[in-house]
């Protein structure tokens, strides 16, 4: 996917967002998992796309901007956890 190292420009794209999330909650999922179960790594998802994406991808200061980043991070979320798993499992019931 990437032939170069995650750089600044990298991370305020859609894909880089995604990767980025993507990575660090497979790196980190089983810490959550063992703690607080499976539906937690949903969340857990959510909040690291939305840390992400207020640090590198911010969309205003105006709370129209604030929700639009909202909405990105969980467009992110949903990309990086697996759109089908989360419509198709949305308890994590596995």
């Amino acid at each position: 996917m990437f032939n170069d190292f995650m750089t600044l420009d990298i991370l305020t794209t859609f894909a880089g967002l995604t990767a980025t999330t993507m990575l660090i909650v497979q790196f980190t999922k089983s810490l959550i998992k063992k703690r607080f179960g499976d539906a937690y790594v949903r969340l857990y998802t959510f909040l690291v796309a939305l840390i992400l994406t207020f640090l590198f991808a911010r969309q205003g200061e105006d709370a129209q901007g604030i929700v639009m980043t909202i909405i990105n991070a969980i467009l992110i979320t949903v990309a990086a956890a697996g759109g089908y798993e989360i419509i198709t499992d949305p308890l994590a019931r596995k």
